[in-house]
C-alpha cells in the first residue's frame, strides 16, 4: 500500500516522496489506527490524510473550522485530480444535496465539513449509511481549552468514537504543547492513539524582533525588500488596522484591511484580494489567518507583541508554507504588555493566571538575547542542536550584545531602587539619561545619586534596555501603570551575582539567511518572473488562487532546470500528470520564449 501511495504522490502531487514523518503517518491510516499528528506549518500534514484516501475504499472524511480553508482545500485537491467536495453554510440546498447524492454514489474520495455538521443527527444519518475509511480532524489544536485557538463545538466531536466505532481519527495540527496533545486524545476518546511530533523548528522562516520606534517607517522597510510578493501585517487593535492600512495605500502599497469589526462581506473582499494576489498585503488582526492556506507568503510583520509564544508560532508560521525563505519580523513595546494585560481583565481568574504567564514567556522572547529558533523550541519542548540556527536576527549578527551589560543592568536597577520602586519604564530612563523635564526637577529626582549615570545614550536605548531586563526576569511590572519591582534575580545581577545580556542594534544591512541563498541559488529570477506572470494569467483565467496552479517552489525549480519537453516537467517538484497535461504546453513555452529572448537554452 505505501508504495502504491508513493505513485499517488507523484501522479497527482508531482511529489517523488515523504517529508519527515509522513510516512508513518499515513502508515497509521491505513493500518485503522488512531493518531496525533503535529508537523510544523509546511510539514506537509494535510497529505498524510489526502495521499491515502486516494487508494482507500470509501470516504474521508475531513473536519474543518473555516468554510475559506475547506474551499482552498477542495479546489487544490480539484486542481490535482482528486474527487472532493465540501458541505457548508455558504452553499444552497441545491448544492448540498449534490454533494450528498455524490457521497451515495459513492463517487468522492475526500468530504470536508465543519465540526457542527458532522455530529448533527441529520449528517451522521447519511455518513452512517456510506463507506467510511478515516476521519481527519484539521487543526485539532481547536479541541483543547490550553490550545491558543479553543472552539467549544470541537469538543462534541469525542461522540464520534461512539458512532462510528470501527473508522480511525488522525487528530492533525501544526501547534501542540504536550498538555495540548493530551487533552486532545482524552477529548477525542482516541484509542491508543501513537504521537508523532515532527520539530516545530521552521528552518525556513527568518525571525527578526526589534524594539517598535517608527511603526510606518519599519514596515515600509520589510514591504520593500518584498515587492511584488504577498506578506500579512498583524496589528493588536482595529483601529491600527485601519490607520495603517490607510497610511500604507496612501504611500502606494497595494494592502487590505481585515478585522472583526468590519461587514463580513468587506472582510470576503478583502480575503479574496489577497489570496487572488490583487493586493500584496493583508492588514489584519489575529481574526485573519487560519483559513488562508496561501503557500507563497513570503513576510509576516507583527506592529506589536503576540499574546503567547503559541500565537506567535501559528501566525508567524504562516509565512513560507512552501518550505521557502520568508521572514518574520516583530516589533514591539513595552505597551503592548500593558495592552494585552488590559484585553484579559475580564478573563476568569484560572484563565487570567494561564494567560499571563503566557504573555511573560512571549515578553521574554522579544526582549531576550538568546537565538529565536532556540527559544521557541524550547517552548514547544524540544532542543536546537546546533549553535547558529543562521536565520534569525541573533545568529546572522545584527544585534551586539552590550559589553559592559552587567555595569549598565546594575545603574538601572539601582535607580528603581532609588525611585522607591514607585515608577514606570519611562520615567527610570529620563532620569538616567538626566533630563531636566519640570515633573523630575519638582519630584527632586535630579539630586539621587542615579540622577544622569547614563546620560551618553538617548532615552530610547535606556528604555529599550529595561524592557530587556523585564523580558529576562529582572524587573517586574505591577499595577496599572507598570511600576517597577526588583525580582530576586534582579537583585543576584545588583550583587554581581547574575550577568544579564543587554542588547543594541546595530547598522549592519540585513544578510540573507542560508535558506534564502540555498532555495534562490541557480535560479534566474528573470524567468522566475515571466513563470510568475504566467502563472497569474493561468489562474485568473480558472478563477482560482495563484499559488492553486504552481506553488513557488514549483516555479524556481522550473526557472533553474529550464526543462525542454512535457516528460521532463514531470521531474519538478508540485507538477503532477494533470497540471501537466493542463498547463504543460504554456510552461514550455513561456520558457522558450524567455530563452531565446536571452540568448538562454532549455534544458540547462
Amino acid at each position: 500500500m505505501i508504495e502504491r501511495i508513493e505513485e499517488a504522490l507523484a501522479k497527482y502531487w508531482g511529489y517523488d516522496g515523504f517529508l519527515p514523518l509522513q510516512k508513518q503517518a499515513i502508515e497509521r491510516v491505513v493500518q485503522g489506527k488512531d493518531s496525533i499528528v503535529v508537523l510544523p506549518t509546511g510539514g506537509g500534514k494535510s497529505l498524510c490524510f489526502q495521499a491515502p484516501a486516494v487508494l482507500l475504499p470509501g470516504l474521508t472524511i475531513v473536519v474543518s473550522p473555516l468554510i475559506a480553508l475547506m474551499k482552498d482545500q477542495v479546489d487544490a485537491l480539484s486542481e490535482c485530480g482528486v474527487t472532493a467536495a465540501r458541505i457548508d453554510s455558504s452553499q444552497s440546498p441545491p448544492e448540498q444535496e449534490e454533494v450528498i447524492a455524490r457521497i451515495r454514489a459513492q463517487t468522492l474520495k475526500l468530504l470536508y465539513v465543519a465540526p457542527e455538521r458532522l455530529v448533527s443527527q441529520s449528517f451522521l444519518n447519511v455518513v452512517q449509511q456510506a463507506t467510511v475509511s478515516s476521519i481527519a480532524i484539521d487543526e485539532a489544536h481547536c479541541v483543547s481549552m490550553w490550545g491558543h485557538d479553543f472552539r467549544p463545538e470541537y469538543r462534541q466531536l469525542g461522540m464520534l468514537k461512539q458512532r462510528l466505532p470501527n473508522v480511525p481519527i488522525g487528530a492533525y495540527t501544526a501547534t501542540a504543547t504536550a498538555k495540548v496533545r493530551a487533552d486532545i486524545a482524552e477529548q477525542l476518546h482516541l484509542d491508543n492513539p501513537e504521537p508523532l511530533v515532527g520539530s516545530f523548528d521552521r528552518t525556513n522562516l527568518i525571525y527578526k524582533v526589534r524594539q517598535r520606534t517608527d511603526r510606518i517607517k519599519q514596515v515600509c522597510e520589510v514591504l520593500d525588500r518584498h515587492r511584488g510578493e504577498s506578506g500579512v501585517v498583524y496589528c493588536i487593535r482595529r483601529k491600527d488596522v485601519d490607520t495603517l492600512c490607510t497610511e500604507l495605500n496612501a504611500r502606494g502599497y497595494k494592502t487590505a484591511p481585515y478585522h472583526a469589526g468590519m461587514s463580513a462581506e468587506g472582510r470576503q473582499e478583502s480575503q479574496d484580494s489577497f489570496i487572488k494576489d490583487k493586493v500584496d498585503t493583508i492588514v489584519a488582526t489575529i481574526a485573519f489567518g487560519m483559513g488562508i492556506d496561501k503557500s507563497n507568503v513570503r513576510y509576516v510583520i507583527h506592529t506589536g507583541m503576540p499574546k503567547s509564544l503559541e500565537h506567535y508560532q501559528q501566525e508567524s508560521g504562516r509565512a513560507g508554507r512552501d518550505g521557502l525563505e520568508a521572514e518574520c519580523a516583530l516589533f514591539h513595546s513595552g505597551g503592548d504588555y500593558g495592552t494585552w494585560k488590559s484585553l484579559m481583565r475580564d478573563m476568569s481568574p484560572e484563565a487570567h493566571e494561564i494567560a499571563l504567564a503566557k504573555l511573560k514567556e512571549m515578553y521574554s522572547y522579544c526582549t531576550g538575547g538568546t537565538c529565536r529558533h532556540k527559544v521557541l523550541l524550547r517552548y514547544f519542548g524540544q532542543d536546537l542542536e546546533k549553535t547558529d540556527c543562521g536565520a534569525c536576527d541573533i545568529c546572522l549578527g545584527e544585534v551586539d550584545c552590550v559589553a559592559n551589560s552587567l555595569e549598565i543592568a546594575q545603574k538601572i536597577l539601582s535607580c528603581v531602587l532609588r525611585l522607591g520602586q514607585r515608577f514606570g519604564g519611562s520615567y527610570t530612563a529620563l532620569v538616567l539619561v538626566g533630563s531636566r523635564e519640570q515633573r523630575i526637577l519638582e519630584s527632586g529626582h535630579d539630586a539621587l545619586s542615579t540622577y544622569g549615570l547614563l546620560s551618553e545614550h538617548s532615552k530610547q536605548i535606556v528604555h529599550d534596555w529595561i524592557e530587556q531586563l523585564v523580558g529576562q526576569d529582572c524587573l517586574d511590572k505591577a499595577g496599572e501603570y507598570n511600576v517597577l519591582h526588583l525580582t530576586e534575580k534582579g537583585l543576584r545581577v545588583l550583587k554581581g551575582q547574575e550577568q544579564p545580556r543587554l542588547l543594541a542594534p546595530t547598522r549592519k544591512a540585513a544578510k540573507r539567511s542560508k535558506a534564502a541563498q540555498d532555495s534562490w541559488e541557480g535560479v534566474d529570477e528573470g524567468l522566475f518572473e515571466a513563470l510568475r506572470a504566467m502563472r497569474r494569467t493561468l489562474a485568473d483565467r480558472k478563477r482560482v488562487p495563484a499559488y492553486v496552479v504552481l506553488g513557488d517552489r514549483a516555479l524556481r525549480e522550473l526557472a533553474r532546470q529550464r526543462p525542454a519537453t512535457l516528460e521532463a516537467l514531470l521531474d519538478i517538484k508540485g507538477i503532477g500528470e494533470k497540471k501537466r497535461r493542463q498547463y504543460g504546453e504554456t510552461i514550455l513555452a513561456t520558457l522558450q520564449e524567455y530563452c531565446d529572448t536571452h540568448g538562454l537554452d532549455v534544458s540547462g
